[in-house]
């Protein structure tokens, strides 16, 4: 990289999931097998009535520029789905679509946050959240957790200092599959009620959930709700990830601010993609309901067999779809890092899975279980074997 480019630049770490997908479409391109068990997208197809719908908008000529915030029917059923589905009343003005979640988290943390605020982080986590927030100037405090890696207010009250603007949540969670309990969430919207503290929900994975339920923070009062930016979308729900369509509701102030710095980094979201994500909102719940039983399937099955394999350890996820290994038993000899311990295991086996490191947890490996059952069936075997010739 050059020596004049921005500090901004140069500081910045890159994606570890990203970098593990080019290393595997490098090796498919060269001809080798490879089990890829790193995916962070289900590996169904868009519904149909959805992928419908973008057709007709494209022949029906909805091919221009809309609203920065998202075309307002699009926001109504938004607003609609947060009421019915997640207790929070919003009106359309205080939502706004997205090039996908990850740009309207970028937004979100330039939008609070600058050099001399801090933002509280658990991990181990998606390491989006701890990039955007240093790119916004802001620094990061890191909270560790332990299995069963639920991030509680006692996490909380233990690291807020004077100096936190924001807090960040994501449950489900990725990397861990842990879901926050409606308790420990009403707990800590007390801490950032009476602190004044910003909460980023993060709420992606909300349909892919399996024994518990899921409860939005900002549900739980005006106080909270006015400080909750909630952030939500289409790509793992609706298998939609190409589509990059997201969206987050908050109040107008925010949203407010939000649409003028997006109005200057994007101009707005794919039209096609926006009456998809109508469609997708109208539509049954057939698909969702299927692809989350698929998945539900497919954890039981993993954490069956990954359960016979002595040497690791791991916590049986309640959303999402990946499964978090305890390689830490493993290491010291051969691999020092988990890092080298899943560079082998793609060397040696053609298993790809994503190190901890990746997700500020070291010891540990990221597993999906979005592939499908053919491929988790060799995954886990080949794993196994990886492990019992260590």
């Amino acid at each position: 990289m050059q020596k004049n480019f921005s500090k901004r630049i140069h500081n910045l770490t890159p994606s570890g999931t990203i970098g593990t997908q080019v290393e595997v479409s490098r090796r498919i391109a060269a001809g080798l097998p490879v089990v890829n068990l790193s995916l962070g997208e289900p590996d169904f197809a868009t519904p149909r009535n959805v992928s419908r719908k973008a057709v007709e908008a494209i022949k029906s000529g909805y091919t221009h520029y809309t609203p920065v915030s998202g075309i307002k029917p699009l926001r109504e059923l938004i607003a609609k789905k947060l009421f019915e589905d997640n207790g929070v009343s919003y009106t359309p003005d205080e939502i706004i679509v997205g090039v996908g979640t990850k740009q309207i988290l970028y937004a979100v943390f330039q939008t609070l946050c600058e050099e001399g605020d801090e933002v509280l982080i658990p991990t181990p986590v998606w390491s989006t959240y701890v990039e955007q927030a240093r790119l916004a100037g802001a620094s990061v405090k890191l909270v560790p957790l332990r299995a069963p890696f639920e991030f509680t207010a006692r996490d909380v009250r233990k690291h807020i200092s004077p100096a936190t603007k924001v807090i960040v949540i994501n449950t489900p969670s990725n990397p861990t599959g842990a879901v926050i309990s409606e308790r420990e969430l009403k707990k800590i919207a007390r801490i950032a009620v009476r602190e004044n503290i910003f909460v980023i929900s993060d709420e992606i994975y909300e349909k892919i959930l399996y024994e518990k339920k899921h409860c939005s923070i900002a549900s739980f009062g005006e106080d909270i709700k006015r400080l909750t930016i909630t952030v939500n979308g289409f790509s793992k729900a609706y298998a939609m990830t190409g589509w990059r369509i997201g969206y987050a509701a908050a109040s107008k102030e925010i949203i407010t601010a939000l649409d003028i710095l997006s109005g200057q980094m994007t101009f707005g979201t794919c039209s096609i993609s926006q009456y998809a994500a109508l469609e997708a909102l109208r539509g049954t719940s057939v698909s969702v309901d299927k692809m989350r039983a698929e998945f539900r399937r497919r954890r039981d099955f993993v954490c069956r067999e990954l359960s016979k394999i002595e040497g690791i350890s791991f916590t049986r996820p309640n959303g999402a779809f990946y499964v978090l290994l305890d390689v830490g038993k493993l290491l010291g000899g051969t691999y020092k890092t988990s890092e080298a311990w899943t560079r082998a295991l793609l060397d040696s086996e053609g298993v790809a899975a994503v190190a901890g490191e990746a997700f500020f947890a070291p010891g540990y490996v990221r597993l999906s279980f979005s592939a499908g059952m053919g491929e988790l069936k060799k995954g886990v075997a080949k794993i196994s074997s990886f492990i019992s010739n260590q």
